[in-house]
C-alpha cells in the first residue's frame, strides 16, 4: 500500500502557492477559502493515512531519490511515518486546521488578509516537512523553514517597529541556537557518514553508554540540545518568545502552542538512541527543563498583558516536556506536548476572543474595567473555554493537563535519571502556574471586587461599547479545542499512550531501576492537587476576595517584587553585555576599520593610482612628433645602460 506522505505537506504549499499568486486580485471570502480548504485536506488526507496504520509495516518509507549527492553525501528526499511522526502529523494539521478556521474571523478586518493565509500554508508546509522527514538534514530544511516562517508572522503588522523588532529577534536568536545544532549535524556526518534514521539509529545503538562528557555520541547530543533550547525557547534562548507576542494571536496559538516551539521536543525524542547513550547530555536536558519551568513561571506571576502571561506559561511547559526528556521518559514528554497543544491553543485563541471583544485591548486590569460586571456575562462561550483550558493547564482532576503533567512529575521522582530536587522544582513551579492562570481568569472574567457597585450597571465599558462574544468562526474551535482539553488526558490512562510510543523509545539501553516511593503514583498525584488547589485559592484571595493584599505584598518585597515585573532585567543584561558591545563592534571595527578604512581605502587607492598612472600615459599621447622622438631615444638609452651594465656584470 501507498499512503503517499507527501500530498500532505504538498497541499499546505499549494495553498501558499495559490495565496500568493492571485490573493492580492481575490476577495477576502476565497482567499481565506483558499487558505483554509487546503489545510482541511491535508487534515482529511492525515486522517485516512492514520486509518491505515493496522494495515502498512512500521516504519513506513517513502524515498523519492537522492535531492543532493556530493562525495560521500548523498541525501534522500524521503518520509518516514512511525509512532512519532503519526501523533505529531495529527497535532499538526488538526489545530493547525483549528487556527485557520478560527483566523477567517479574526483577521477579517485586517489588510493583507491573503499574504497572512499564505503565511500560515507555508508554515504548516514547513512543519510537516520536519516532522515528516526521513533524515536529520530534510528535518533541517523543515526546520530553518518554521524560523523563516515565524520572523515573516510575527513581524506581519510591519508597520509597527515593535513587529520588526520581534521579528528580528526571534530570527537572530533562532539562529545562535541553529548553529550549534548545523555543529551537531556536522559531527553527525563525520562520525557516521549518513543522516538516514534508518541507518543512523542502528549504528548508534551498537555503541556502548558514555561515561565521559567528551564522548561523541554526548558532544553531539549536547549540539542538538543548543539547537532545541533556541526552537523551544528554554534557558538561555527564550526571550524571542514572549516578544512573540506582536504577531497576530492566531500566530500565537498556531507557533507558540502545537507547531514550532515543539519543534526542538521533537527532535530531542526522535534522537532518543542519542540521549539514551549520552547519560551526562540527558542531566543537562533535565536540568534546562526543571530551571526554565520554574523561571518562566515566576515571571509569569506579575505579568499584565494577557498574552505576555500566556508567553511565559508556554516557556514553562516547554520546561516541563524537556524535564520528562531529561529523565528518558520520552513518551511522558510528548504526551504533555499533545494536552499543551489543546489547552494552550485553546488559551491563546480566548485571549483572541477577549481581545476581539475590548476592541484589541490586552492588557488584563483594562479589560476588566471595560467589561462592567465582567466579561463572562457578555462573552459565556469564551469564557467557559478558557476556564476549562485554565484548569487543565493548572493540573486540576479530570482536566488532560493533571493526567500529562502528573505523569512528568512522577517518572521525574522515580525514574533512574530523574532528581528529588527537580521534581521539587517541577512542582513548585506547577503551583505557580496555577495561580497565575487563575490570576488571569479572574481579572480577565470577573467584576473589580474595588469597582463601586453601580459600575456594573453602566452602559458602556471603558471603550464607549459593550464587550462582545465573537462570532461562530471563531467560537467554534474555541468549543472543539475545550473538548478536547477535557477529555484528551484520558487516552493516557494505563500508559496507553507511551505503550503505543515504545517501538520509537525501546532503544536498546536497559532502564536505570526505579526509585520507589511510598504510595506510588498516587502520593504525588495527591501534592499535584494540593499545590494546584493552593494555587488557586491565592489567586481567588488575593484578586477577588482581598484584592488590596497585592499591593501590600508588592510594597513589603519591593526588591523582589521589582525584579520579577522587570523579569530579571534578562533583556537589559543581554543588550549591556551582548548587543550593544557587538553592534558597536560591528559599527566602529567591521565598519569604519574594516569595511570603510581598510577595503574601501584599498580600492579607493588602486583607483587613485590608476587614475594617476593614467593621467601620465594620457600625457605622452600628445600627438607631437618632437615629443615621440624624445622618448624613443630615451627607451633605446636605458636598453643599451641595461646591456653595458649587464656584458660587465658578466
Amino acid at each position: 500500500m501507498h499512503l503517499h506522505l507527501w500530498i500532505i505537506p504538498l497541499l499546505c504549499f499549494a495553498g501558499f502557492a495559490l495565496n500568493v499568486l492571485g490573493g492580492r486580485s481575490w476577495s477576502r471570502r476565497t482567499a481565506g477559502a483558499v487558505g483554509v480548504g487546503f489545510v482541511a485536506a491535508a487534515f482529511a488526507d492525515a486522517l485516512w493515512v492514520a486509518s491505515q496504520w493496522t494495515s502498512i509495516v512500521h516504519p513506513y518509507l517513502e524515498l523519492h531519490g537522492n535531492w543532493m549527492q556530493a562525495g560521500l553525501l548523498a541525501i534522500p528526499f524521503g518520509f518516514q511515518l512511525d509512532q512519532l511522526s503519526l501523533v505529531m502529523l495529527l497535532i499538526v494539521t488538526g489545530v493547525g486546521l483549528l487556527i485557520h478556521i478560527y483566523s477567517l474571523g479574526y483577521m477579517a478586518h485586517d489588510g493583507g488578509f491573503y499574504r497572512f493565509f499564505a503565511l500560515l500554508n507555508v508554515f504548516m508546509f514547513f512543519m510537516l516537512t520536519l516532522v515528516l522527514a526521513n533524515n536529520y538534514l530534510l528535518l533541517f530544511i523543515g526546520w530553518e523553514g518554521v524560523g523563516f516562517a515565524s520572523y515573516m508572522l510575527i513581524g506581519y503588522f510591519f508597520n509597527k517597529d515593535s513587529a520588526n523588532r520581534a521579528g528580528m529577534k526571534a530570527f537572530v536568536v533562532n539562529r545562535i541556537g541553529d548553529l550549534g545544532f548545523l555543529i551537531g549535524l556536522f559531527y553527525i556526518f563525520d562520525r557516521f557518514h549518513t543522516f538516514d534514521y534508518t541507518q543512523l539509529f542502528p549504528m548508534v545503538q551498537k555503541m556502548p553508554v558514555e561515561a565521559s562528557w567528551g564522548g561523541p555520541l554526548t558532544i553531539i547530543a549536547l549540539l542538538l540540545f543548543v539547537g532545541a533550547t533556541g526552537k523551544s525557547a528554554q534557558l538561555p534562548l527564550y526571550v524571542w518568545l514572549p516578544d512573540a507576542m506582536e504577531g497576530p494571536t492566531p500566530v500565537s496559538a498556531l507557533i507558540h502552542a502545537a507547531t514550532m516551539v515543539t519543534a526542538g521536543v521533537y527532535m530531542v525524542c526522535r534522537s532518543a538512541s542519542i540521549y539514551d547513550r549520552a547519560p551526562h547530555a540527558l542531566e543537562v536536558v533535565l536540568a534546562v527543563g526543571a530551571l526554565t519551568a520554574f523561571f518562566a513561571a515566576s515571571i509569569g506571576l506579575l505579568q499584565r498583558d494577557i498574552k505576555k502571561v500566556l508567553a511565559y506559561s508556554t516557556v514553562s511547559q516547554l520546561g516541563y516536556m524537556f524535564m520528562a526528556c531529561g529523565a528518558a521518559m520520552y513518551g511522558a514528554g510528548v504526551f504533555h506536548l499533545m494536552t499543551h497543544a489543546f489547552f494552550k491553543g485553546l488559551l491563546f485563541l480566548g485571549a483572541g476572543s477577549v481581545i476581539h471583544a475590548l476592541s484589541g485591548e490586552q492588557d488584563m486590569w483594562k479589560i476588566r474595567a471595560g467589561s462592567p460586571g465582567g466579561l463572562r456575562k457578555y462573552a459565556p462561550i469564551t469564557f467557559i473555554t478558557f476556564l476549562i483550558a485554565t484548569c487543565a493547564i493548572s493540573g486540576i482532576p479530570f482536566f488532560s493537563g493533571f493526567y500529562s503533567k502528573d505523569k512528568i512529575l512522577y517518572d521525574v521522582l522515580t525514574s533512574g535519571n530523574g532528581s528529588a530536587l527537580w521534581w521539587a522544582v517541577g512542582t513548585v513551579a506547577a503551583g505557580m502556574t496555577s495561580f497565575y492562570m487563575f490570576r488571569a481568569l479572574f481579572v480577565t472574567f470577573f467584576a473589580d471586587p474595588k469597582a463601586p457597585a453601580h459600575a456594573s450597571n453602566d452602559s458602556h465599558g471603558a471603550h464607549g461599547h459593550l464587550p462582545h462574544e465573537s462570532p461562530g468562526v471563531m467560537t467554534g474551535p474555541l468549543m472543539i479545542l475545550g473538548f478536547l482539553a477535557l477529555v484528551g488526558g484520558y487516552i493516557g490512562i494505563g500508559d496507553r499512550f507511551e505503550h503505543f510510543l515504545d517501538p520509537i523509545f525501546n532503544t536498546g539501553v536497559p532502564p536505570l531501576p526505579v526509585h520507589a516511593i511510598a504510595g506510588g503514583e498516587m502520593t504525588v498525584s495527591v501534592i499535584s492537587v494540593c499545590i494546584a488547589v493552593l494555587g488557586l485559592a491565592l489567586a481567588w484571595l488575593f484578586y477577588m476576595k482581598n484584592p488590596e493584599l497585592p499591593e501590600q505584598l508588592a510594597s513589603g518585597m519591593h526588591g523582589l517584587y521589582d525584579l520579577v515585573l522587570n523579569k530579571y532585567w534578562i533583556d537589559e543584561v543581554y543588550g549591556a553585555l551582548i548587543t550593544r558591545p557587538l553592534a558597536a563592534f560591528s559599527r566602529v571595527v567591521l565598519w569604519r576599520g574594516v569595511d570603510v578604512t581598510l577595503i574601501d581605502g584599498a580600492v579607493n587607492g588602486v583607483a587613485t593610482t590608476a587614475e594617476i598612472a593614467g593621467d601620465g600615459l594620457r600625457r605622452q599621447a600628445s600627438g607631437q612628433i618632437r615629443s615621440y622622438a624624445s622618448w624613443i631615444v630615451l627607451g633605446a638609452a636605458v636598453v643599451l645602460l641595461y646591456l653595458y651594465l649587464g656584458g660587465r656584470t658578466v
